[in-house]
């Protein structure tokens, strides 16, 4: 039985960055294939008022501008249905993660909000949002860029979507780990020579060795991974 196709609809004052982005590499070939739909609407469209003004200046005031509640809740309850999670992108959301994206993965539809300047009104979080999810600890002034972000990472999770599924196994963040060093030919390049133990054929002992890079690497790298495993 073939899955049902996931569906992304993003919310945005700059579809454009979507569109261009989504159009490429492995997202746009699994667009071919039927394994992912992905939408990319101008918020403007569900603006009120001669120049469809999305945003405003916040009460209190303050620098910058604020997605207004109107054209949001109207879109929102357009577009979604009994299958949809509605998510913000949000600098103060919940980290994404493999883990999470691995679930968002089980979807089947995805409306996503891209909060753009300070941010969105609050009474759309609090009334229409599902999840709020950040993709790391710093602001971004498109908030399109964080919603490609989890797309790409949610849609690779999809199957069929990447052509090698063996590569899901072994990248990073698997099991809390970094990925370990890659090499390819030629062997030996202005006398930098690749480990032996990757030439020798012997799968048993390149896993091993792998797995030892990967246990190294995290310890330098990313302890923090380590702990989180332990807790």
């Amino acid at each position: 039985m073939k899955n049902p196709v996931l569906r992304f609809d993003v919310l945005s004052l700059f579809p454009k960055t979507i569109e261009g982005f989504t159009e490429e590499s492995i997202l746009g070939k699994a667009i071919e294939r039927g394994l992912l739909e992905i939408n990319s609407l101008d918020l403007r469209r569900w603006a009120k008022g001669k120049h469809r003004e999305a945003d405003d200046r916040p009460f209190g005031g303050g620098a910058g501008m604020v997605l207004k509640p109107e054209p949001l809740f109207d879109a929102v309850e357009e577009i979604a249905n009994e299958t949809t999670t509605v998510v913000y992108m949000a600098p103060d959301g919940e980290p994404l993660n493999t883990p999470l994206a691995r679930e968002l993965a089980e979807s089947q539809h995805l409306l996503l909000v891209s909060g753009h300047y300070e941010g969105i009104d609050q009474r759309v979080r609090d009334e229409v949002v599902d999840r709020e999810i950040s993709v790391g600890d710093y602001v971004l002034t498109n908030g399109s860029l964080p919603a490609t972000v989890l797309i790409d990472a949610v849609a690779r999770q999809v199957p069929g979507v990447l052509g090698d599924e063996e590569s899901l196994t072994n990248e990073s963040f698997e099991n809390n780990l970094l990925t370990h060093p890659q090499y390819t030919r030629p062997a030996e390049y202005r006398g930098m020579k690749v480990p032996e133990v990757l030439l020798s054929g012997n799968h048993q002992e390149i896993s091993k060795w792998r797995q030892e890079q990967r246990i190294e690497k995290t310890t330098t790298l990313r302890p923090d991974l380590l702990k989180a495993t332990k807790n």
